[in-house]
This record gives C-alpha cells, sequence and structure tokens, in this order.
C-alpha cells in the first residue's frame, strides 16, 4: 500500500511505500526537506501535519514536546503515514539539483589538532563532488555501516574536502583513522547529504553557535559568507569543555581582521586555567547573556544533540522565529553508542 503526501507551500507531492518515512520517501523523490540526525531527537526534520494521520513505529518523536505534538507537529525522518498526507515542512530547494553519489577518496595527509581531533584531507578520485557549505559526507564501511562527517571547506576553496575527526572512546572507525589509516589510502564516500546550508536570502546579522567538532560545518559556512563578500555583521560562538577543544582558535580570529564585521567568542565549561578573552560557562548561555532578544538574526547552530535541544527552545523564546534557526546535530552511530554504553556497563559493573 502507498499513500500520498503533498507538500503545503509548493503544491508538489509524492508517494510514500508502505514502512517508508516520509523523509525517505522525499529523498527517493529527490525533494530536500530539512534534516539533520534522522533519529527523531534533533527536530530539524520538524513538520505540520496539516490533514492525515502517521505514525512512529521505529523511533518515538523524542524531539518533539508534548505542546508540539498537540499542534500536530511532526518529525519526518520518524513518521510513517497512515493515510494520505498534507504537510507544511521546510524545502530547500538549493539542495534538490546536487547529485547525489559514491565515489572514492584517496587520503592526502591527516594532521592532529588535539588530543582526539585529527584534520582529514580527501581527494576525490575520478569524479569531483559537488557540495554546498554545512552539508556531509558518509563514510562507508566494509561492513555496510556509515559514518558522517560533516565537510569542513567550502566548496570555493577547491575540491579537496577536509574532515574534522573527533576521536570516540569506542568508536571503531576513529580508532582506525588515528592508529592505522595513511597517506595514500582510499576511502569510499557518499554524498553529498544534509540541509545545513546557508540562506542567501536575507540581510539578517548572522549568529553561528558551534560546539565541540560541531565547528567543521559552521567553519565552511563562514568561509562562504565571507567569499559571498556579505556585509551582515558574523558572530560567532564556539564552545567546548577545555582550552584543546577550541582546537583551531587562531583561524576565528583571523576572521576578525578579515572580514567586514565579524566578532567571537570562545566559552569552555570546565575551563582550567584563567585564558584571557573566554568566558565560563555553556556556549547558549554566553549567546544570551550578550543577546537577549534574538529577533533580529539569523542562527546557524551545530553541535551535540544537547546543546542542539537546550539552544533550539531557548533560542525560541528570546524571540527567534524558528524558521530562521538552521542546525545540525552531531549524535554518536548507534553502533557505537551501544558500544560506549557497554563499556561503560562493564566498567561500572551495570
Amino acid at each position: 500500500m502507498t499513500f500520498t503526501v503533498t507538500l503545503q507551500a509548493s503544491g508538489k507531492s509524492f508517494d510514500v511505500r508502505e514502512g517508508e518515512t516520509v523523509l525517505e520517501a522525499a529523498q527517493r523523490a529527490s525533494l530536500a526537506l530539512s534534516y539533520s540526525c534522522l533519529a527523531g531527537v534533533c527536530g530539524s526534520c520538524k513538520a505540520t501535519l496539516i490533514e492525515g494521520e502517521c505514525g512512529y513505529p521505529r523511533n518515538p518523536p523524542s524531539a518533539l514536546s508534548a505542546v508540539e505534538r498537540a499542534r500536530d507537529a511532526v518529525l519526518l525522518c520518524q513518521a510513517v503515514p497512515k493515510t494520505d498526507l498534507l504537510i507544511a515542512a521546510r524545502e530547500v530547494a538549493s539542495v534538490e539539483d546536487l547529485p547525489r553519489r559514491e565515489l572514492d577518496v584517496r587520503v592526502l595527509d591527516k594532521h592532529r589538532w588535539s588530543s582526539d581531533v585529527m584534520r582529514l584531507r580527501l581527494a576525490p578520485i575520478g569524479r569531483r563532488l559537488q557540495w554546498l557549505p554545512g552539508q556531509y559526507i558518509d563514510v562507508l564501511l566494509e561492513d555496510g555501516k556509515r559514518r558522517a562527517f560533516s565537510i569542513a571547506l567550502a566548496p570555493h576553496l577547491g575540491p579537496n574536502l577536509e574532515l574534522h575527526v573527533r576521536h570516540v572512546p569506542g568508536g571503531g572507525f576513529t580508532s582506525f583513522v588515528f592508529d592505522e589509516l595513511k597517506s595514500g589510502d582510499t576511502l569510499r564516500i557518499e554524498g553529498p547529504l544534509g540541509t545545513f546550508v546557508p540562506r542567501e536570502d536575507s540581510e539578517r546579522p548572522l549568529l553561528f553557535v558551534a560546539g565541540g567538532a560541531g565547528f567543521a560545518p559552521i567553519k565552511a559556512l563562514i568561509e562562504h559568507f565571507m567569499h559571498l563578500g556579505t556585509r551582515r555583521p558574523m558572530r560567532l560562538y564556539w564552545g567546548a569543555r577545555r582550552a584543546e577543544d577550541l582546537y583551531l582558535r587562531e583561524l576565528p580570529q583571523a576572521w576578525v581582521n578579515e572580514a567586514h564585521d565579524f566578532q567571537w567568542q570562545p566559552v569552555l565549561s570546565e575551563p582550567q586555567n584563567e585564558i584571557g578573552g573566554v568566558r565560563s560557562g555553556f556556549v547558549h548561555e554566553a549567546v544570551l547573556q550578550d543577546h537577549r532578544d534574538l529577533s533580529i538574526f539569523d542562527i546557524y547552530m551545530s553541535g551535540p544533540p544537547a546543546m542542539i535541544d537546550v539552544g533550539r527552545r531557548l533560542f525560541v523564546e528570546a524571540g527567534l522565529p524558528e524558521d530562521r534557526l538552521y542546525y545540525d546535530s552531531f549524535d554518536y552511530a548507534p553502533d557505537v553508542l551501544a558500544q560506549i554504553l557497554g563499556n561503560r556497563a562493564g566498567i561500572h559493573g551495570l
């Protein structure tokens, strides 16, 4: 049995196969609806159900509050239609024309920026990958699993890819990158993926919020806007636990001197000593301390799910229209998370 989903704004429609989510069907139809984590926890794919009924047979829509569900909000990455649907959803037209493909890449080099962050530079073999700033690729592993990494370069800087790989305890692939992968090796990737891309039809000030290695796509977005010669004020808040986690700290400082109107604020949740210019606390707190009213901004936010969740709620409460908040949620792959939790259980005798 198939059902038809219609997008209210554009009038476009597509069929959803039995057991398929709305997002999966939209992607199969080459329609770009906003998404990020694909697990129902970040809320990037939130839409409004105008007509019809859907269910959540895979994962509960944990990113939706009771109030949002009462207002007919749905998560497209988990929602499976039970009837034909009419939905109001974010469409990202700029993504639709980019070909999504698999290709091989060669490792050019790797550079260790901190104890747990490695820069990896990759060169496409044969065909060039086309992408937009803020998008990501999946590294395809031999066992059929995937590992997602944001492309940390704007496309105008050339065909090569830059990834910021954070070492994850219990993560087999990141351990392989740190300990075994070498220049000249090849990897299989698929991309581009994701809808965390620049929206250029605005003159509002830009506010970027990064958590840890969530700086990678933020870096690409800022490089892109600088390349365009934007006159829009840009503000960057980069949060991390310790000073070494701000692994590319000299780059935002260089942007202060190069961009038209750029400021940045490093924020540490666990500062180990006094560092000039660094604030203590959580990154979203620093944003709200400096900007009580966020209604004038477009905000791009990238980092771990906890940061995304609290920022998503509090920034909207501070006056930011929800349709001007764009975010990318970094999370562990399900099998890595299971391994980490298993290790913790073993350590604590649970």
